[in-house]
C-alpha cells in the first residue's frame, strides 16, 4: 500500500528533514511514527500525501510511483488519502456539517448523497447530535473529532494523521485513538505521527522511530 524507497528530503535552506528513509506499510495495517519534534514525521506524512515532493528515493502508494504524477493529477490521488492535522483546520464561518461536507462538495457530489455520508461519518465520532453547531461552541476534543470525520467522508483507503492527540488530554486522547482503530478495522491503512508513547505502547501497533531524519528503530521492513 505505502512503500518508500531510500527518501530523502533537503528543503532549499540545505535542512535535510529525510535522509534515506526506506520502509513499508501493508495494506489494511496500522503504524506509528514517533520521533522528537523537528525528526522528519511531519515532512514523511507530507511527502506521502504529496504536498511535498522528495528530493531523492521513490515513493509508491497502491503501486503508483508518486514522481511521475503531474500537479493536475494530484488532486485525484488525494481523493484517496485522509489527512488529519494537530491543527483541525476548521471553517468557523460554517456548520460542523458543513465542515465535513467539503471534501464532497468539492468532488462533485450530489446534496443527497453529501447529506448521506457526511451524517455517517459524524455518527462514527459520535457528533451526529452536533451537525448544525458552530465548530466555535465545540470543545478540543469535539473539534479533532469533526477533523476526523471530514478526513474519512470520502471513505479513503489512507488515513494519516499528524499529532492528532498533541492537545488532548490523556482520556481524550484515549478516545481519539480508539476511533483510529475502529476506521483500521474496517479496513483502512492507518499512519499516525505522534510523540506520545505511552499511548502507543498500549495500542500494540507497529512503530517507527524516526530522529534527525533517519530511521533509528524499525518494525516495518521495506
Amino acid at each position: 500500500m505505502i512503500l518508500l524507497r531510500n527518501v530523502s528530503k533537503r528543503y532549499p535552506n540545505g535542512h535535510e528533514a529525510l535522509a534515506r528513509v526506506s520502509l513499508s506499510l501493508d495494506r489494511g495495517a496500522m503504524a506509528f511514527l514517533t520521533g522528537h519534534s523537528g525528526a522528519g514525521k511531519s515532512t514523511l506524512l507530507k511527502l506521502i500525501a504529496l504536498i511535498e515532493r522528495p528530493s531523492r528515493g521513490q515513493i509508491l502508494v497502491n503501486g503508483q510511483d508518486l514522481a511521475v504524477l503531474s500537479a493536475r493529477q494530484v488532486p485525484y490521488f488525494r481523493r484517496r488519502i485522509g489527512i488529519i492535522f494537530q491543527d483541525h483546520h476548521l471553517l468557523h464561518d460554517r456548520s460542523v456539517f458543513d465542515n465535513v461536507a467539503l471534501p464532497l462538495v468539492i468532488q462533485g457530489y450530489r446534496q443527497p448523497e453529501i447529506a448521506r455520508r457526511v451524517r455517517a461519518a459524524l455518527d462514527k465520532v459520535g457528533l451526529l447530535h452536533k451537525e448544525q453547531a458552530e465548530p466555535v461552541t465545540l470543545s478540543t476534543g469535539e473539534q479533532q473529532r469533526v477533523g476526523i470525520a471530514r478526513a474519512v467522508v470520502h471513505k479513503p483507503a489512507i488515513l494519516l494523521a499528524d499529532e492528532p492527540t498533541g492537545n488532548l488530554d490523556p482520556h481524550l486522547s484515549r478516545e481519539i485513538m480508539q476511533l483510529f482503530l475502529r476506521f483500521n478495522q474496517v479496513g483502512t491503512t492507518v499512519l499516525i505521527a505522534s510523540h506520545d508513547l505511552d499511548l502507543i505502547s498500549s495500542l500494540g501497533k507497529p512503530t517507527v522511530h524516526l530522529h534527525e531524519g533517519q530511521l533509528q528503530r524499525r518494525a516495518l521492513e521495506p
